[in-house]
């Protein structure tokens, strides 16, 4: 089963009516492209207040837990009951570390840009304390857009795509790998829209 699949179970949770009205109408955070190359980008982002959790799990499942939860936060479940419009991409990155164990487990951290104007100190406590409330700072990422579903085998090849560019533009890395995917479940393959990020220095 494709990775959104786990993604349209999460939305059937939190009900796929809110979430349709909300991913349909969604704003991506305000950023100035410096550079466009067919898929490649660089592109400036201001800082940015996100909602995140980390899950351990592969990343199909973690995908499905995380965006849950913080869809849960979203449409209500903070301190105040207040509710937020979805904002596009949901964002994926490697989380990684061990157990309390010693032991290696996949983990990944799932994060919702919060809409334009919000600050961390205005946002409600999240009534799920596994959701992190922060602001990432300011910064330049080199972007390569995909389209199709953001499976791990699609993911990958995007990724080394994006590596081998930046090694010829001389750009340097200055963090992991994010993953951003712009679109619903429901929308067909040739239509979507992801993107990997990586911040350069």
């Amino acid at each position: 089963m494709r990775h959104f699949a786990s993604i349209a179970i999460a939305a059937l949770v939190v009900g796929v009516a809110a979430i349709g009205a909300s991913v349909r109408a969604a704003d991506e955070p305000a950023h100035t492209v410096v550079l466009t190359d067919g898929n490649f980008e660089i592109r400036d982002y201001p800082p940015l207040t996100i909602a995140e959790v980390t899950v351990r799990a592969p990343r199909s499942d973690a995908g499905n837990a995380g965006f849950r939860k913080l869809a849960g936060y979203i449409f209500g479940g903070n301190e105040g009951g207040k509710k937020f419009e979805m904002t596009a991409p949901v964002i994926e990155a490697r989380a990684g570390g061990a157990d309390a164990k010693g032991r290696d487990r996949e983990a990944w951290t799932i994060r919702f840009v919060m809409p334009a104007g919000a600050t961390l100190a205005a946002m409600p406590k999240p009534n799920d304390p596994d959701i992190r409330m922060v602001e990432a700072p300011a910064a330049r990422y080199a972007v390569m857009r995909y389209a199709g579903y953001a499976d791990d085998n699609a993911t990958e090849t995007a990724t080394q795509d994006l590596g081998a560019t930046m090694a010829k533009r001389g750009l340097h890395a200055a963090g992991p790998p994010l993953i951003a995917q712009y679109n619903p479940p429901w929308i067909p393959g040739f239509m979507r829209r992801n993107e990997i990020m990586i911040p350069i220095r």
